[in-house]
This record gives C-alpha cells, structure tokens and sequence, in this order.
C-alpha cells in the first residue's frame, strides 16, 4: 500500500509518517530539499524531488500510490508577495489534486486548516456546518487556505475526486523545528514567562493526536466530508500559565489590548519590507486576530472517526521537552 505524504517534514507530516510506517503502509514523501529531508525521515522512507508546482516531479511520486495526505503548505503569518504563498497553497493544490484524478489515487486526505471555518462571535465552539466567507478570512495564509478547499471540494462535487477533507486545529509538540507560529509562543514562554497575553483563546491540540486523526480519517473518513482534529479550547493566558508553570517560570501577569500593539506591528513590518529585520516580530494580521476567540469542537470527527484527544497540558509538556533536547530553550 503505497502512500504519498506532502509536507512530510512538517510539524503534522513528520508526526504522521511514523504512523503509517508503524501501521505497515509504504511511504513515498514529495519534498523540496531532499538532503535535509534525509535527516529528518525515517530510512525506509522513500524520497521524492520537487514542489506543488512541479508536475512532472509530482506525476512520477504518484505514480502505484494508492493514497495521497496532502499537508504541504507554504505557512507564514507575514509574507512580502501574497501572490507566491496563493501559487503554493491554491495552484499547487489543486495541480496535485488533477494529477492524483489522472494516476487513480484511490483515496485522498486533504489538510485544510480551521481557519477556513472563522470563528463565532460568541466565542462558543465552532464546529464544521460554520458558513464562512473569503473576506472573514485575515492574512494571505488563510484566504489561501479558504480558497484551496474550496477547490479541493469543488472537485469532490463536480470530478469525482476521492478525497477526505481535515481540519487542524493548533498543533502542538515534538518535531517542531521552525517552530510554528504557536511553538514560537510556547519557547518564549517556556523561557521567560510569557508575561503579556492578548485577549484571545484557541484550541490547542497534541501534534501526534492530529496526525493519528489522519489515518483515522483515510481509513474510515466520508468522502466529500470535512472532520475538525483539535483539543482543548483554551484563552491565551491559560496557555501561557501551564506553559510557565511547566517550564517553572512566572506566569503572565499583564493584559496588553491591541490598540498598543498596532504600533508595533505598523513599525515591524516597514522595517521588514525595507529588508531592515527578517520579518515582523508582530503583524496587523496578527493583532487583528488576537481580538477573535478561535474555539472549536472534535465531536463530528470523536463520533464519526473515533478520534480521540489528550488534555492540552500533554502537549505543552512534550513540546518543551522536545525543545530542551534539541537545544532550542536555552
């Protein structure tokens, strides 16, 4: 059983290849840097060269694969060109979903994300019949998003394509080498303290309860179906104090409301577009979705699925750990 996973060295891909390694599935990965990804993935791994755009270099990694996990995803809160992030997330995609109709994939599971859902103005859980449009998405990555599985269901509807549509929530835990967004807040956290909170809460769920929601999804999911994988709902300062108190550093002690870091992040991201600072140490994407409560609910995929979740405290421990043995804390 021949397996094509996309973003396979990513925070969810490299949680979810040992997975289908464990369950006896043979596992293809597409991957732009080969030789990085030869540190990463497990030996018996059997690496590709190329990109979302690439269709020759993704025809040949499909090709006697009989499943294909889509993860792959260019992730920013902050990105110069919005145009070069939409030719990864949206052409890239829907590419790869045309090709994977011409070879005969037997069963796809796409990687949206919950932010296509938005999010509820009563900050009550959130669950997948959330009718959302393009302009309630903020930043280029979750218009992206939005409009990739958009795609993708298009052509569940109107092609035929055999394809399984999941929801992340956040993830959290080991393998997170970037770090992602949100393990950049648990590391400094884990650091410091984390002693300013925005007034903002998410659902925050372990990386390798996720990914298991993967394979759950493969092997039992409703085609043309859209599953949310999360956890526990959780407002900002409640994550960062578990966080503190994991890592024993004081917890956060000041609210700071968005007004004062509109500044902030109108200053950052000059001095990013000037090429004065790497990228933004705050953006106005990201200050205007610190205002949003981003709760959300697993029941569909719980009852459906069988998916199951531990408490958010798990992950936020093993993500430190994780941290503390690759040398990222210090």
């Amino acid at each position: 059983m021949h397996v094509l996973v996309t973003g396979a060295t990513g925070l969810i891909g490299s949680n979810l290849v040992p997975i289908l390694i464990k369950q006896g599935y043979k596992v293809r990965a597409l991957v732009r840097d080969p030789q990085k990804a030869k540190l990463s993935l497990n030996d018996n791994v059997e690496i590709y060269h190329g990109h979302l755009n690439d269709e020759k270099a993704i025809e040949t990694a499909l090709k006697g694969c009989k499943y294909l996990f889509h993860l792959a995803a260019d992730y920013r809160l902050w990105v110069p060109d919005p145009q070069s992030m939409y030719h990864t997330n949206v052409d890239g995609t829907r590419l790869l979903m045309e090709k994977a109709l011409e070879t005969g994939t037997e069963r796809i599971v796409y990687t949206s994300s919950v932010c296509t859902l938005g999010w509820s103005h009563d900050g009550n859980p959130v669950n997948e019949e959330l009718v959302s449009s393009l302009k309630d998405m903020i930043s280029p990555y979750k218009k992206s998003k939005f409009l990739a599985e958009k795609a993708v269901s298009r052509m569940i509807r109107e092609k035929g394509l055999p394809a399984v549509i999941v929801s992340p929530s956040t993830p959290v835990g080991p393998g997170d080498s970037r770090p992602t967004p949100t393990g950049s807040m648990i590391l400094n956290t884990a650091r410091d303290g984390g002693r300013f909170y925005a007034d903002t809460g998410l659902n925050i769920a372990h990386v390798q309860d996720i990914a298991r929601g993967h394979l759950l999804a493969l092997e039992k999911g409703t085609i043309g179906r859209r599953y949310i994988l999360g956890g526990d709902n959780l407002h900002l300062k409640e994550l960062f104090k578990i966080t503190a108190e994991a890592a024993g550093k004081p917890g956060p002690m000041c609210k700071v409301p968005p007004s004062v870091l509109y500044p902030i992040a109108i200053i950052s991201e000059l001095l990013a577009r000037l090429n004065l600072i790497k990228e933004p140490v705050a953006t106005l994407d990201s200050i205007r979705m610190a205002s949003k409560i981003m709760f959300y609910s697993s029941k569909r995929a719980e009852k459906e699925l069988g998916y199951t979740h531990r408490p958010a405290i798990e992950a936020v421990e093993d993500s430190i750990k994780w941290f503390r043995e690759n040398d990222m804390l210090d």
